[in-house]
């Protein structure tokens, strides 16, 4: 057996995302219900090159299928400058769990995107009311658009607004779905009105106020994954229905980080783990609700899911490179 080797297009070709969106949930189920290892993401600090890497490894067993990999991602700010390469780099090798025969590595970038839109897509799908047809969104970098991709399959999406600093972004990102959407340039207010919000940005300080959303405004607070990251003013977060993916990861590098370092808020005011949602030991959505937060810092397991979903598909139609890796 050889090991396929899948560049960005392949595995953007080969991420399904409804199905992926099924794998993530299904690992979010397995992490609460203790069939998956995971342990903490390490770093390797290089300051001597402005940069870093990070490991995230995960198992799983979803049941029907199990899957096993690492991602191996780095993040050196200087690269386009210095080098015209990306900041971030990211591989992915997903392992036969039986085996540990590397039956695949592949752009851990995309993976990494298709997960995150899907990741909020669960969460939409148990938080968003179910007559919800426009989508905010705070961020037009390239996370938005699986955002979209991930939540239009979950929701009948008729409307976007997307707001961002970035101009030329905004005209991208419209032209990108103009085709398929009602789709325009909109303040945050705008964006923070809709019935589903995204937040997918870089920010340090909070771009989204409380007044801003509406009533029952399910929120994707997708950017934050350093603890130095805010996109939310924290009067949401004491407001809202807290869901979290992970509690060491949230507290330390999550949306909530701050206010919880701070004090502002603590455990008892986050209702659920996301995976409790979709296993039915806490509920998503109720009558009594008014606007959820869902904090979501990214979990290998995440990873694992979609790089099952991508071998799958590029293994069946064999359209994709491969090699030799292991002689025998």
């Amino acid at each position: 057996m050889d090991t396929l080797l899948l560049d960005r297009e392949a595995v953007d070709a080969n991420a399904r995302m409804d199905e992926v969106t099924d794998a993530v949930s299904a690992a979010f189920a397995a992490y609460e219900r203790g069939d998956a290892r995971m342990p903490a993401k390490s770093y390797i600090d290089l300051p001597e090159y402005n940069g870093d890497f990070r490991s995230m490894p995960a198992y799983m067993d979803a049941g029907d299928w199990d899957a096993a990999g690492i991602k191996w991602v780095n993040v050196h700010p200087d690269n386009p400058q210095k080098f015209d390469l990306p900041t971030v780099i990211g591989t992915m090798i997903y392992s036969d769990p039986e085996t540990a025969m590397p039956l695949a590595i592949m752009d851990g970038s995309e993976v990494t995107m298709k997960r995150t839109g899907a990741a909020a897509a669960v969460a939409t799908d148990h938080l968003a009311i179910p007559e919800a047809r426009s989508l905010g969104l705070v961020g037009a970098g390239v996370q938005s658009y699986t955002q979209v991709e991930a939540i239009a399959a979950i929701r009948d999406i008729e409307e976007i607004v997307v707001s961002d600093l970035d101009e030329e972004a905004i005209e991208t990102f419209v032209d990108a779905f103009s085709d398929r959407f009602d789709v325009r340039g909109g303040s945050i207010a705008e964006a923070a009105a809709c019935d589903v919000l995204s937040t997918v940005t870089p920010s340090t300080e909070p771009l989204v106020s409380r007044e801003q959303l509406g009533a029952h405004t399910p929120v994707n607070a997708m950017g934050a994954d350093a603890a130095a990251k805010q996109e939310l003013d924290p009067g949401i977060l004491t407001d809202a229905k807290l869901v979290i993916d992970d509690h060491d990861q949230t507290t330390h590098s999550g949306e909530i980080s701050i206010p919880y370092t701070d004090g502002t808020i603590g455990d008892d005011d986050i209702d659920a783990a996301v995976g409790e949602i979709v296993v039915g030991d806490r509920p998503g959505r109720t009558d009594d609700d008014g606007i959820t937060v869902f904090d979501s810092t990214g979990l290998a397991i995440q990873d694992v899911a979609t790089a099952h979903v991508v071998y799958e598909h590029a293994q069946e139609t064999g359209d994709v490179d491969s090699f030799a890796f292991v002689s025998r």
